[in-house]
């Protein structure tokens, strides 16, 4: 294989063209389920140095993609048949919306002749992804697929980043055409001028209470780095914002702890009584702001700065007293040039946050029924796991555990979906696994939330992926019966799940499979898995009454039936 497509000054058919673009921008990887409707672009791909993951779901190829971009910060690739391929793919596709993620989905489409006639699998793609997707378009034409690819590849990093979705006639990728291949894109930056850096500098010298949430995507290790020193330099305390924990070292003394759903009170305190908050790279959307109450709307309370790349989420929800249109990457490269105030009158109350972040992610104290305790487990892995193992899970109660109780402490080791999109874990754990394939992943999932994208565990055994899949497994969609037992206690319906053994299933596709019943069987377990050199899943049961950390079930439902 090459690293060229072949020649861009002879004819090419529409497949070759589109993965000489893809060469041309830098494309290192692309995630599949291959169809008859894009046929020229797989045989394209033959003859080209781009690594290709062949996934057994559209939605796992489309969350894998999210993950390969949520990691490098270039666009994921992914390939999906028309009709049910793409509806299969819309899963990933609202995860890298609501995430702003970089990726692009190329879509096979009918023949150009057939449409509006409801041929086989038709879909009106810019209709149905139009509102899904940052951009939707069709490639007509072979000789504009160079100009759309550029453009799609800087939409989808460019300003907030986010997934374009681009249908592929059958046809046309058959077409020949003689065009040449666009140069590599570049994602349009934004920086803060230098009058804006100085009135956050004044202002922060003003403020008695000021505090930093971080969230967002254009990051960098860099980045967090340049942030890291200005937090120093200012003695100024730093959350994270809803699964974006990697985003600041949470050993550092002036991390105070992340803004999220089960927050620890003491912080959304902390955030309420700021005089000024910097909020760079989040929206502070739904979760953060705990359901829109933490800052007034239109106009916060405390004296906002938003620091956003997208100058259209500036002034969208909360009315910033200074909004400053940069990427956090370029913003924080900026930060070294304000000038540190005398005093900080602020700083001598940063120890105490600290400890109370310290207490609140302790898993130490955690007691719940049941003789396999959680906490027990998270002693267990923030004892022996690397501190640059990837940690990646999907939506569900047993989230809590690795969101309140792991600390991040390195860039590009957290793979969340702030959308709250079930079955996301292990897709972005195989994604992971593919992009790093010398770091520990580790993914976290429950029962309900593994099975939606379960099938995947068939890649990670066929490309030789040693991922640890951890199943917190209480036989129940808990988040939904945690709602239900607060709102209609003791009236179940639809939430209670029969499982298979999860063991056994692993052993069945060729991996390797635990099972723990009991705190003492986790360590040796997770050695065992470790040592096994295989794609492992280790089965946790848990007691069903631990719905929490925190509460269980019994006393959800005697809390709800008080009059």
């Amino acid at each position: 294989m090459t690293n060229q497509a072949p020649s861009a000054s002879g004819p090419r058919t529409g497949g070759e063209i589109l993965v000489g673009q893809l060469v041309a921008h830098g494309v290192k990887h692309v995630f599949c389920v291959p169809g008859e409707s894009y046929l020229a672009v797989l045989d394209a791909l033959v003859d080209v140095n781009i690594e290709v993951t062949v996934c057994r779901q559209e939605g796992g190829a489309a969350m894998m993609a999210d993950a390969f971009g949520k990691l490098t910060g270039e666009p994921g690739i992914c390939m999906v048949t028309r009709g049910p391929g793409a509806s299969n793919a819309l899963a990933g596709i609202h995860i890298a919306k609501q995430d702003s993620t970089p990726m692009i989905v190329f879509v096979g489409q009918i023949e150009r002749g057939m449409r509006e006639r409801e041929a086989f699998q038709e879909m009106d793609y810019r209709a149905i992804f139009g509102q899904a997707a940052k951009w939707a378009t069709e490639i007509d034409d072979a000789e504009r697929i160079p100009e759309i690819l550029s453009r799609a590849f800087h939409v989808a990093t460019s300003g907030r980043p986010g997934p374009v979705v681009i249908a592929l006639p059958e046809d046309m990728l058959v077409e020949h055409a003689t065009v040449a291949d666009a140069p590599r894109y570049h994602a349009i930056e934004s920086a803060p001028s230098k009058a804006q850096l100085a009135e956050l500098a004044e202002r922060l010298a003003a403020a008695k209470s000021p505090m930093a949430i971080v969230g967002g995507t254009r990051w960098t290790a860099e980045a967090v780095k340049d942030f890291t020193v200005f937090a120093e330099a200012f003695e100024l305390p730093v959350a994270v914002s809803f699964r974006r924990q990697m985003l600041f070292p949470a050993d550092h003394r002036l991390f105070i702890g992340d803004v999220g759903i089960g927050i620890n009170p003491a912080l959304l305190k902390r955030v309420a009584e700021a005089d000024l908050v910097l909020l760079v790279g989040g929206r502070m959307s739904e979760m953060p702001s705990q359901s829109y109450t933490l800052f007034d709307i239109p106009v916060p309370k405390q004296t906002l700065v938003h620091v956003h790349p997208d100058s259209g989420e500036l002034g969208r929800v909360y009315r910033a007293a200074l909004a400053i249109n940069a990427s956090p990457s370029a913003f924080a490269a900026e930060l070294a040039s304000l000038t540190t105030p005398v005093a900080k009158p602020w700083a001598s109350s940063n120890g105490a946050m600290r400890q109370s972040y310290l207490a609140w992610s302790d898993p130490a104290p955690i007691q719940t029924p049941g003789t396999l305790q959680m906490g027990g487990v998270m002693q267990y892995l923030e004892a022996n796991l690397p501190a640059d193992a990837i940690m990646a899970n999907g939506a569900g109660n047993f989230a809590t555990w690795l969101h309140r109780f792991h600390r991040f402490t390195h860039f590009g080791t957290q793979l969340a979906p702030t959308s709250g999109s079930m079955g996301y874990g292990l897709p972005a754990a195989v994604g992971a696994k593919r992009f790093s394939p010398d770091k520990m992943v580790v993914c976290f999932a429950g029962d309900g939330c593994f099975m939606m994208h379960g099938q995947e565990f068939a890649t990670a055994v066929q490309y030789k992926l040693p991922i640890i899949v951890l199943i917190i497994d209480n036989g129940m969609y808990g988040t939904i019966r945690m709602h239900q037992e607060k709102h209609y206690p003791g009236r179940v319906s639809a939430t209670h799940l029969q499982n298979p053994d999860f063991k056994a299933y692993a052993f069945a596709f060729g991996g390797h499979g635990e099972r723990v019943e009991k705190t003492e069987e986790f360590g040796p377990a997770f050695e065992r898995a470790l040592a096994s050199g295989k794609p492992a899943i280790i089965h946790c049961l848990i007691d069903p009454e631990t719905i929490t950390p925190t509460t269980t079930i019994s006393k959800l439902r005697a809390a709800a039936q008080k009059p």
